[in-house]
């Protein structure tokens, strides 16, 4: 994890357009999330710095080997919360609301704890 959850989602979402597209523009992270294009072109640069992303000249998004770790890492763990919170018979759109907040609040430990104890009880 990383200490920002505003860089999570940022890299999430790089992933998941990078899933639908051939290529992943600022432009395409400010329509998906619907910000303004200024606000994640700092947030870019940020991630850039930070050696989360490569940026080419043409404006193309890329993750690196550490900023694809922690994407599929929250990737992962949206996936599995909200499909377990859908199990529980919480509505679609309120489960995938919840898993954004509690992907990152969530301590590697607990994560663990409640995936383990999920997969017990349903197999």
């Amino acid at each position: 994890m990383i200490e920002n959850e505003s860089a999570e989602n940022y890299l999430e979402t790089i992933l998941i357009l990078s899933k639908k597209l051939p290529v992943v523009r600022s432009v395409d992270i400010a329509n998906e999330l619907g910000f303004k294009k200024s606000s994640v072109s700092i947030a870019m640069k940020n991630l850039r710095e930070k050696n989360y992303i490569t940026v080419t000249n043409a404006g193309f998004i890329y993750l690196t080997d550490s900023g694809s770790r922690i994407a599929q890492m929250v990737y992962e763990r949206h996936e599995f919360i909200s499909g377990w919170l859908i199990g529980l018979g919480v509505p679609a759109d309120v489960a995938v609301e919840d898993a954004c907040k509690i992907e990152h609040i969530l301590s590697q430990e607990s994560y663990d704890a409640i995936k383990k104890f999920v997969k017990q009880h349903l197999e």
